[in-house]
């Protein structure tokens, strides 16, 4: 009879950090996604207006791979009024050779915290000058924190900013994460004054309005963008897409309809059907990444299933090593 291996957050956490190996996990789906036939559909997504809840199931079968995740991830967020996590979810893991589940991964976002986070270390690692060294990240939340621990992986990063409207919350992120990393870590709620210095900016916010204005961004800088993942979230002035040396995505067709080049197509300044260089083209050499140092780059990340897929194998390889979780015969 078949085996299903039941894994909770607590088991997770156990075999799977942001690490180099996290991150490497993930430019390897990026790649994949570039140089394979992946067959990644279009995100099904549900909104639930009258509780501030959506729901995004993502998933991708990568050729060569012998497992594919599809993700349930629901985000509610006015939970936290009521003392409950705004976002939630699990990770199914399924045999691509049988279409039997092999695992479910009780995970409850861990798993698509950590590939965000691994994705943004990517992204500077192929996009960002070679001697960046300080970062300035726009949020106060676990995607803030997470960014900045990835940005430090890749990049000898020496100090950083927190922007967050709350100065109270920015302030407890900028302690936190300075003792976490053994960096100098201030807090603003000026984002021009934010920008000033920065070689990296990473937004990680759920802004429906822009909170990084093109103006802003000094030359040389890599800007990633992080928390537009729904056509009515925009933390990006549209105006810094078309004035950038270099716009990369994860993916054309979805940021076409998510990220922030869908409110620059909707402003008039880039045309829909041009298009793209993803992510995945530059890590394969296929597509130029930075050409010089005055250069600002920008990369869109909306969030992929092949992203899913990858960290949810390495998560199910690790735990059968280990013998982590609970098998149970269906």
């Amino acid at each position: 009879m078949p085996k299903i291996r039941i894994l909770t957050e607590s088991d997770l956490r156990h075999v799977i950090t942001l690490d180099i190996a996290a991150i490497d996990c993930i430019e390897n789906a990026f790649r994949a996604l570039a140089t394979q036939d992946v067959r990644m559909p279009p995100i099904l997504r549900l909104d639930i207006d009258d509780y501030n809840g959506e729901v995004d199931v993502k998933t991708a079968y990568v050729p060569g791979v012998d497992s594919f995740a599809i993700k349930i991830s629901p985000g509610f967020f006015d939970n936290p009024k009521m003392g409950l996590p705004s976002v939630n979810g699990l990770m199914n893991l399924f045999s691509a050779k049988t279409g039997l589940l092999e695992a479910v991964m009780l995970d409850n976002g861990y798993l698509t915290d950590i590939r965000t986070a691994a994705a943004g270390g990517v992204a500077a690692r192929h996009l960002a000058r070679e001697n960046a060294k300080h970062a300035t990240i726009f949020g106060t939340g676990i995607q803030a924190r997470l960014q900045l621990t990835a940005l430090t992986l890749v990049r000898p990063v020496t100090s950083a900013t927190i922007w967050g409207r709350d100065s109270a919350k920015a302030e407890k992120t900028a302690r936190d994460l300075s003792h976490e990393l053994n960096i100098p870590v201030s807090a603003t709620n000026d984002g021009k004054a934010a920008c000033a210095h920065a070689d990296i900016i990473v937004t990680t916010t759920p802004a429906r309005s822009p909170v990084l204005q093109a103006s802003w961004v000094q030359p040389g800088t890599h800007v990633t963008a992080m928390g537009s993942d729904a056509e009515h979230k925009n933390e990006i002035d549209p105006a810094l897409i078309g004035q950038v040396g270099l716009y990369v995505c994860d993916s054309t067709a979805q940021c076409r309809i998510l990220g922030e080049l869908h409110h620059a197509i909707d402003a008039g300044l880039i045309d829909a059907a041009s298009s793209q260089t993803e992510l995945g083209q530059v890590i394969a050499g296929s597509a130029t990444g930075r050409s010089d140092a005055r250069q600002i780059t920008l990369c869109d990340l909306t969030g992929t299933g092949v992203q899913d897929t990858a960290i949810a194998t390495l998560a199910r390889q690790r735990c059968d090593a280990s013998g982590t979780g609970t098998e149970i015969v269906s």
